[in-house]
């Protein structure tokens, strides 16, 4: 591979990085951040799920268009949005976010972008989970478009091999990915995402016999042999030891044969990543640390900048596109 044809993409996200800066609302919003924390913060003390939720969004947000809002918009009758994706009908906080922009609209009206909001939510939620604090650079602005047919992101199935192709594309290393999918040490999935591994793995009718056996016989009750719409499919926690902090526990429960996800299990099973998983099991300020480093990397993907886009005055609804004035 050419050299120059390599770096080019990183050179354009080092540029757009550039363009995004820390304490971008200062003189314009002042009060930006300590409002979205506020928020943030009276609903964890209620939901401690929101920080996995908020993970999700701004996964889900990031790796299809780039940090850019578009997968806060409402489909309507005429056009689907990324809402109406199979792999985004389970995500959710999306009316915190409308709290946040009406507060903030309130304050310092069409200044702050809902592309910003959630990143800035999202790194507030890991914090108060016990993850680690950190700042992020600000000033994307929002997105103009929202396609239900754009939406491919890696699924719970995966080898590893396949799941890095998702991550590299987006200029991600293979140790960043297993960084990244460190965010399942919070939150749950839905049984039917891992149903086979317990009752029918790969067409053996038995479960997964590399589960940890006692997990199994816990998942089989807890989530039936049935398929369930995913509005009443049951739900398991991810990290089956810690599972509302931000830590690395997750990692020690792929290696005990925990991972409840085809995906995780591959993690602590593949030659090319065991190693990755075994150094942030065994060292919890290191992951912290790459954790927030690869949070700030994927937060900049793709962004959009200066002119570009938008900032939305609802965060569901692009703003109306002004009508050109008639010539005399």
């Amino acid at each position: 591979m050419d050299l120059q044809l390599f770096l080019l993409p990183f050179f354009f996200l080092s540029l757009v990085n550039a363009q995004l800066r820390f304490n971008f609302y200062n003189s314009t919003c002042p009060n930006a951040e300590s409002i979205i924390k506020s928020a943030v913060t009276n609903r964890s003390n209620t939901d401690p799920s929101i920080t996995a939720a908020l993970l999700r969004m701004h996964f889900h947000d990031c790796f299809v268009r780039g940090c850019d809002a578009s997968i806060l918009i409402d489909s309507t009758t005429k056009h689907k949005s990324e809402k109406d994706a199979g792999a985004n009908q389970s995500v959710r906080g999306f009316e915190l976010i409308d709290e946040v922009k009406t507060a903030l609209e309130k304050e310092c009206s069409n200044i702050v972008s809902c592309a910003d909001i959630v990143t800035i939510a999202t790194r507030d939620a890991i914090a108060l989970s016990g993850g680690p604090a950190y700042a992020v650079p600000t000033g994307r602005r929002d997105g103009r478009t929202s396609n239900p047919n754009e939406v491919n992101l890696p699924g719970p199935t995966l080898s590893v091999l396949q799941a890095f192709s998702f991550f590299q594309a987006k200029g991600f290393t293979l140790k960043e990915m297993v960084t990244l999918l460190g965010a399942h040490t919070v939150g749950v999935a839905h049984c039917l995402f891992f149903r086979d591994r317990l009752f029918n793995f790969r067409g053996t009718q038995k479960p997964d016999p590399s589960m940890d056996p006692d997990l199994v016989s816990k998942l089989q009750r807890q989530c039936g042999r049935n398929n369930l719409p995913i509005a009443t499919d049951p739900t398991a926690f991810l990290d089956q030891n810690t599972n509302s902090t931000v830590d690395n526990e997750f990692y020690n429960q792929v290696l005990k044969g925990k991972g409840i996800l085809l995906i995780d299990h591959n993690l602590g099973a593949d030659n090319s990543t065991v190693g990755f998983v075994k150094q942030f099991g065994g060292d919890a300020n290191g992951f912290l640390q790459d954790f927030k480093a690869v949070m700030v990397k994927m937060g900049s993907l793709n962004v959009l900048v200066g002119n570009a886009g938008e900032i939305r005055k609802n965060c569901r609804v692009f703003n109306a596109t002004p009508k050109p004035s008639k010539g005399k």
